[in-house]
C-alpha cells in the first residue's frame, strides 16, 4: 500500500513518534509491508532490518507459523479479562516459560509491556519486604548507564544523569546508583572492579528492597558489555544480606546474547526476572515478570494479593503467538544461528577499529556495536543506511545492530559493511549538511 503525500503530512503534523517533537521537520520513513528480514517501502525498495524492530522480531516478518497462531486464536477468542478467568493460551505459555526460566522461578505475572514488567517487579520487591516485616527496605540499587523503561518506577532506576529521563528527576524516587562495571565481558576478571559496588551496597544495604540490573549487557543506556563475574558477585551479595535480585532480561532474553537468558553467562538465577520484546516475535505487545516461590509466598502471605492487574493482562492473542514464537525458537538451531551472526559481525566490524572517529567496537551474540567519539546524527545515519539498503537507528554515540536470527551470512555482512561505511562517511561529512 502506497502512502500518499497527504497521509505522510498528516502523520507528521498529528501523530507522535517515539522520542520525537510533535511536528518534526522531516516526515517519518514510510513502510508498506515486511517480509522475512526485509522492510519494504512503498516504492518497492527493500531494507534489511538491522534492528529487529527494536530487538523483538527475531524470526523476521510475516512468518507463516506465527501468522497461523494469530489466525487460529482469532477464531476462538481475541480477548477476555484475566480477572477471574483462565484460558489455555496463558496456561500453555506460562508452562513453557517456567520450564525454560532460570532455576527457582515458579510464578509468572503477564504484563502489557516491558516497562510494566519492571513496574511489577519493583512492586513485588516492595510488597515482599512489607509482607515480611521489613518496610524500611524501600529503595532500589542499580548501576549507571542502565535503562529499564519509560514509566515512572522504571525511570527511577534508569541512569539519572546520562539517561534520557533527567527531565523527570525531581518527580522520581531517589534510588542508589553504583558506577557502571569497568571490567568488560571479554577481559580478564579483576576482583577490584567490584569494590565500588560492594562499598556502596554495604552503606545502603539496610534500606534496600532489591538490586535491579540488566544482566551482562546494558541496553539503551549505552550498549555496554560487562563481565559475568560481576553479576555473580552481585548475586552472592544479595543472597548474603536478604536483598532481592531483579534481572531485566527484556532486551537480552530469548537467545540474543548467545545463551537463552543472559544471566546464564554467570551461572546464576534471580529472585525476580522481567522478559518481553522477543517474547511474541514482534507480533503483539506482551511481557512477563517471573518470581521465585519465596518471593511469591512472601508477597501473598496472609492472603495478600499482588497489587497490579492490567486490562489486557494475558491477552489470548498475544499469549498464543508468544507460545508459537518461543516454540519456534526452541525447536530451531538458534544457538548456531546466533553464533554465526556473532562471527560475521565481529569480522565485518573489525575494520572500524582503525577509524579515528570510532572509540570502540564490541560484539556479543547477535549484537554489534560501534561506539563513536561524537554523537551520531540520527537522520544522516539513517538516510545513508537506507541508500545502502539497510535500516539502522542509532542513539547518542552508538551505531549498532541487533538483527533477526534468520539473517544469512550475506545479509549480516551487508549490515556490518554499511556500519563501517557509515563511520567512514561521518569522518568526511561536513557539519552543515545536517
Amino acid at each position: 500500500m502506497n502512502l500518499t503525500t497527504n497521509q505522510l503530512e498528516f502523520d507528521r503534523l498529528h501523530i507522535w513518534h517515539p522520542y520525537e517533537v510533535a511536528e518534526p521537520v522531516d516526515s517519518a520513513i514510510p513502510i508498506a509491508r515486511a517480509e522475512g528480514v526485509h522492510l519494504i517501502q512503498p516504492n518497492g525498495r527493500e531494507l534489511i532490518d538491522g534492528m529487529s524492530s527494536w530487538w523483538c522480531a527475531i524470526h523476521g516478518y510475516n512468518h507463516p507459523t506465527l501468522n497461523e497462531a494469530i489466525h487460529r486464536q482469532t477464531q476462538k477468542m481475541a480477548h477476555v479479562m484475566f480477572g477471574g478467568f483462565a484460558h489455555q493460551p496463558a496456561i500453555d505459555l506460562a508452562r513453557t516459560l517456567l520450564s525454560i526460566a532460570p532455576e527457582g522461578l515458579r510464578h509468572i505475572f503477564f504484563c502489557d509491556s516491558g516497562s510494566i514488567a519492571v513496574e511489577v517487579a519493583l512492586k513485588m520487591a516492595l510488597q515482599y519486604m512489607q509482607a515480611t516485616g521489613q518496610p524500611q527496605r524501600s529503595r532500589f540499587m542499580t548501576i549507571r548507564h542502565g535503562y529499564h523503561g519509560d514509566s515512572f518506577g522504571a525511570m527511577s532506576v534508569c541512569d539519572p544523569d546520562q539517561g534520557m529521563h533527567h527531565l523527570f528527576a525531581r518527580f522520581l524516587p531517589v534510588q542508589v546508583f553504583a558506577d557502571s562495571p569497568d571490567c568488560g565481558f571479554h577481559e580478564p576478571w579483576r576482583p577490584e572492579s567490584f569494590d565500588p559496588f560492594r562499598t556502596l551496597f554495604a552503606r545502603h544495604q539496610p534500606e534496600l528492597a532489591a538490586v535491579i540490573l540488566e544482566p551482562i549487557i546494558q541496553g539503551a543506556g549505552g550498549m555496554r558489555f560487562y563481565h559475568p563475574k560481576y553479576l555473580e558477585e552481585v548475586r552472592t551479595l544479595c543472597s548474603e544480606h536478604g536483598v532481592l535480585l531483579i534481572l531485566d532480561e527484556i532486551a537480552t532474553g530469548f537467545g540474543r546474547t548467545g545463551t537463552l537468558f543472559a544471566c546464564e553467562h554467570a551461572g546464576i538465577a534471580p529472585d525476580i526476572m522481567c522478559i518481553g520484546k522477543a517474547l511474541t516475535g514482534g507480533y503483539l505487545s506482551l511481557a512477563a515478570t517471573l518470581a521465585s516461590e519465596t518471593v511469591a509466598d512472601g508477597i501473598c502471605s496472609g492472603g495478600r494479593p499482588l497489587m497490579h492487574g492490567p486490562t489486557f493482562m494475558a491477552n489470548p492473542l498475544a499469549c498464543a503467538v508468544a507460545k508459537a514464537s518461543v516454540d519456534l525458537l526452541l525447536n530451531s538451531n538458534w544457538k548456531a544461528k546466533v553464533k554465526l551472526i556473532e562471527k560475521r559481525l565481529a569480522r565485518g566490524l573489525a575494520p572500524a577499529r582503525k577509524l579515528e572517529n570510532v572509540k570502540d567496537v564490541r560484539v556479543l551474540g547477535a549484537i554489534g556495536v560501534m561506539e563513536m567519539l561524537e554523537e551520531a546524527p540520527l537522520r544522516a545515519v539513517q538516510e545513508y543506511a537506507i541508500h545502502k539498503g539497510v535500516w539502522l537507528r542509532p542513539f547518542g554515540r552508538l551505531i549498532y545492530t541487533m538483527p533477526p536470527y534468520i539473517c544469512d551470512e550475506e545479509q549480516i555482512d551487508t549490515i556490518a559493511g554499511v556500519m563501517v561505511e557509515l563511520a567512514q562517511y561521518l569522518l568526511t561529512r561536513q557539519p552543515d549538511h545536517e
